[in-house]
């Protein structure tokens, strides 16, 4: 909350080992605006995005922001990808435009990861350079228009799948530099 003053954050829990649910609903108790959806099953990263758009849609917001909460992604980029969200269906917070970055990445696995992205951008018709980016914004209206709900793939192909979809609906589509770093917790 302290990137942004407005906002609900909600926590999608699947039993996580590391007592991540007991530790988000200490988090709500004491400041309040968070929400913490606890999963019994587990059905991979495209499971608890799915289940965390239905709770947000069940609950009227206009706007949902993926984010990884170890940190990976900075929260402090978030007013940026908001902002371009204002006249955009789609904003991926990408390490791959003039401007992103992933300092503490070797070369082969930049490349790697570089390589699958252009891959997929190509062989799919996505014109993005960061179709894995985790770190994103839909509008409701892309999330209804893409038909989040029916998405089956997990993992990074979650997120290629939605670039994909939401491509293929003629939605807008932008791309914010980013700073990307791993893993902090």
């Amino acid at each position: 909350r302290g990137a942004v003053a407005d906002c609900t954050i909600l926590v999608v829990d699947a039993g996580s080992p590391d007592g991540t649910g007991r530790k988000a609903n200490l988090l709500a108790e004491e400041l309040g605006h968070i929400e913490v959806l606890h999963r019994t099953s587990k059905n991979g990263l495209g499971g608890a995005y799915r289940a965390g758009f239905a709770w947000g849609i069940d609950h009227n917001f206009d706007h949902f922001v993926e984010i990884d909460c170890d940190f990976s992604h900075d929260p402090h980029a978030l007013p940026q990808l908001l902002q371009a969200a204002l006249n955009t269906d789609v904003v991926i917070g990408s390490r791959y435009v003039v401007g992103g970055q992933i300092p503490a990445w070797s070369f082969s696995r930049r490349l790697l990861s570089r390589g699958g992205n252009l891959y997929a951008s190509l062989l799919l018709g996505l014109g993005v350079a960061d179709s894995t980016a985790g770190f994103r914004v839909y509008s409701k209206v892309a999330l209804e228009a893409i038909d989040y709900a029916s998405v089956t793939a997990d993992g990074y192909g979650f997120q290629i799948e939605m670039t994909y979809r939401a491509r293929r609906a003629n939605l807008s589509i932008v791309e914010v530099p980013i700073s990307f770093t791993d893993r902090a917790l």
